[in-house]
């Protein structure tokens, strides 16, 4: 196995160190000097190279996540495939793994199960919705955050069909413990597969065990076809009822009695987290038949299928066939019109009543066009929530509920989703404004622009390029940078000349303004900052590739480059009275520093950072301004100017120190008690015992008040000892 470490690829990546080696890949830390970020390169094994499964297995691994875009999946920047060398350019995750934090805590309480769970299911949601199956999924190829974020990897045997059979072979047998049993037959897989996995996982979280486990992996592949494991609760009796249920419902080894979907799945995970003590009306079963496992012994290439006894075909007697296909002809015509008579009527077409039930879509991760794809009946109308706690795009509330009868025809489908970004109100009187000025004031705002002609014989007296409809709706409060759709009266081309806008992205910017002035058209600049595109260069510009009259006004957004954080370290010197004080620091009336300390005439050193601006930086003692200074982030280094200090008087009153009071945190896990113990203000802590238990004792006790100094001294008992 070739070190890459000190190398260079391509010209860009300079290769750090190795973060993780894998069966057929090794994972290094690198730098990107080109867009000035570490990253995180695979990159296959020489000795696999010649080797057709392994380069196919990573070329599907590059492929599956390049379409995905989802917070809880790994980004994949750059790929390569070479003959020399393959590899794939990704996030670079600073975390540990769900299986090794699992191994840290032994049992991991079920509310934080809950949401490593929910996690997980949306980016499986969000594959899935691609039309990808992981296959692969366990505690190993999860990467758990310091911030509790979840990211799910290694798509390296995931396939775009949902069709595809999935036999067990050697490169698979290590995930043996979490495969669904259709995979371990070798059956046709899909998404309840992963589905299956998820179950395991949760299992394994709530009881430190997995549901089958043997010394030979053969062994527990038949286990997972021909038995049941032993219930939740029966290990952890403090494992919720309902949160059990949806434990088993995923694991069933049935694919029809199983979740359907990671989004059906999280609608119970919901229900449970807003109500623990529930109950659902289903119970663990297994509904498969015994099957034949024939005896397997050594190392497994292939499992065939498995057939049931009463599968086996019998060699048919050859008799006079033609009544007897003729009647099954005759019969089966008479059960289709039979069936197709049925939908019909259901559906309501023989009716006239063409209304239907409403689909669930709270917990789905919406997306325009995919929605339009799905559900083509149906008329959507959404609006937005702020809601930091909320996956963006996340639908978090619909009206109708779920299974309304509506006629689609009718009635609109409203869809409230979560968003991360500060709201922006689209403008309410652009209805009856010419498009060219409503895509400008759009642009403006940051919104992106959607275009949809309509006839104009369909608008009769409307003026051509006229606004007649806006989705979503003026008024309606959205996140910056949504898009617009804009319907506007097509334009007359008897009367006015159209021209279409050319995209003139990644020029600069005096050519950009050659090519829309020599097309015809009037050009306005504005300046934002860019990770991605040079500086001086366009980033975009309004209009492109639609058709509107000559001499209208494009606007391009030339990039100022990067956005560079600068910082420097203001020294502040302390007025002389042996009092103790409150000092505050401020910039741009934004504290960046608090604490107390003593008036001896020393110095304080406050370190502060800004962009390209010149901000005002203030220190403050007991309230009172000693210090005042321009701070200019524009030059390199970063300087100062217009520094004035000013005269303390200081106080007579007795001061008092700032005291927090320590949390209760016995028979808190450590992650939890570490949270509590932080958010309190102290920072000073040392723990003893074995941190996969929980706390037995804090030194000071909790509920006493102290300085924020002084050390706390946390002791664990119990807990796993692996």
């Amino acid at each position: 196995m070739e070190n890459y470490v000190g190398k260079r690829l391509d010209g860009r990546y300079e290769i750090q160190e190795i973060i993780g080696v894998g069966g057929m890949a090794v994972v290094y830390k690198a730098y990107d000097n080109i867009d000035d970020r570490t990253v995180a390169v695979k990159i296959l094994k020489e000795e696999f190279l010649a080797n057709e499964e392994f380069r196919r297995r990573f070329k599907n691994e590059s492929k599956a996540i390049a379409v995905l875009s989802h917070p809880n999946i790994v980004k994949v920047y750059d790929v390569s495939y070479g003959d020399r060398i393959q590899y794939i350019v990704m996030e670079c995750v600073d975390g540990i793994t769900l299986k090794e934090y699992i191994q840290q805590q032994g049992v991991i309480n079920y509310k934080e199960a809950v949401f490593f769970v929910t996690q997980i299911l949306r980016a499986l949601q969000h594959a899935h919705d691609k039309g990808i199956v992981h296959r692969d999924i366990k505690p190993q190829n999860i990467m758990l955050l310091e911030n509790g974020a979840i990211k799910v990897t290694d798509f390296g045997i995931a396939r775009f069909s949902r069709s595809e059979t999935r036999t067990m072979t050697d490169s698979t047998i290590g995930s043996v413990h979490y495969i669904s049993p259709e995979q371990a037959r070798g059956d046709i897989t899909d998404d309840k597969a992963d589905i299956y996995s998820v179950g395991v996982m949760l299992y394994e979280m709530l009881t430190g065990k997995l549901p089958f486990e043997s010394d030979n992996t053969v062994s527990v592949a038949i286990m997972q076809l021909q038995q049941d494991p032993v219930k939740p609760r029966e290990i952890n009796p403090s494992i919720p009822v309902g949160l059990e249920q949806i434990v088993l419902k995923a694991m069933q080894k049935n694919v029809n009695d199983r979740y359907q979907s990671a989004a059906e799945m999280l609608l119970d995970l919901e229900e449970f987290r807003r109500n623990p003590s529930i109950q659902f009306d289903y119970d663990y079963k297994n509904t498969e038949p015994t099957k034949y496992i024939p005896n397997i012994t050594g190392s497994i290439k292939h499992i065939d299928p498995v057939v049931t006894e009463d599968e086996e075909e019998e060699e048919p007697v050859v008799k006079n066939r033609t009544i007897p296909i003729l009647v099954g002809i005759i019969t089966a015509l008479i059960v289709v019109l039979a069936v197709a008579f049925g939908i019909l009527f259901k559906t309501g077409y023989l009716t006239g009543n063409s209304k239907v039930k409403v689909p669930n879509f709270v917990g789905i991760i919406y997306d325009e066009e995919e929605f339009k794809n799905k559900y083509p009946n149906y008329v959507f109308e959404v609006t937005e929530k702020v809601d930091p706690d909320v996956t963006p795009n996340e639908i978090v509330s619909q009206t109708p509920e779920k299974g309304t009868k509506i006629d689609p025809k009718k009635t609109k489908i409203q869809l409230v989703i979560a968003t991360n970004a500060e709201l922006v109100e689209i403008p309410d009187d652009l209805l009856g404004v010419d498009y060219v000025t409503a895509v400008t004031r759009l642009n403006g705002l940051g919104f992106k622009i959607k275009d949809k002609e309509v006839d104009q014989k369909d608008y009769p007296g409307i003026t051509a390029g006229t606004v007649v409809g806006i989705n979503p709706k003026g008024g309606n409060k959205v996140s910056a940078g949504t898009t617009v759709t804009l319907e506007y009266v097509s334009y007359d081309e008897t009367k006015e000349k159209l021209v279409i806008v050319p995209d003139v992205s990644n020029l600069d910017e005096e050519n950009a303004k050659k090519v829309l002035t020599s097309s015809g058209f009037t050009v306005s600049t504005k300046s934002e900052y860019s990770d991605t595109v040079t500086k001086g260069y366009v980033i975009s510009n309004t209009f492109t590739g639609s058709k509107i009259p000559s001499g209208s006004n494009v606007v391009i957004t030339v990039s100022k480059g990067k956005l560079i954080e600068q910082s420097i370290t203001i020294s502040v010197r302390l007025p002389k009275t042996s009092e103790q004080a409150n000092v505050t620091a401020t910039l741009d009336d934004t504290t960046v520093f608090t604490g107390t300390c003593t008036l001896d005439g020393d110095s304080v050193e406050i370190p502060v950072r800004g962009h390209e601006a010149t901000s005002v930086f203030k220190f403050f003692v007991d309230g009172k301004l000693i210090y005042k200074c321009n701070v200019n982030f524009t030059s390199s280094p970063v300087s100062l100017s217009n520094e004035t200090t000013y005269e303390y008087v200081g106080v007579t009153t007795t001061f008092e120190p700032v005291l927090y009071t320590i949390p209760n945190v016995v028979g808190d896990t450590y992650a939890v008690a570490m949270a509590k113990l932080k958010a309190a203000g102290f920072k000073n802590i040392i723990s003893e015992g074995n941190i996969s238990g929980t706390v037995v004792k804090i030194e000071p006790a909790s509920g006493v008040s102290v300085s924020p100094d002084v050390q706390i001294k946390i002791t664990f008992g119990g807990g796993s000892e692996y």
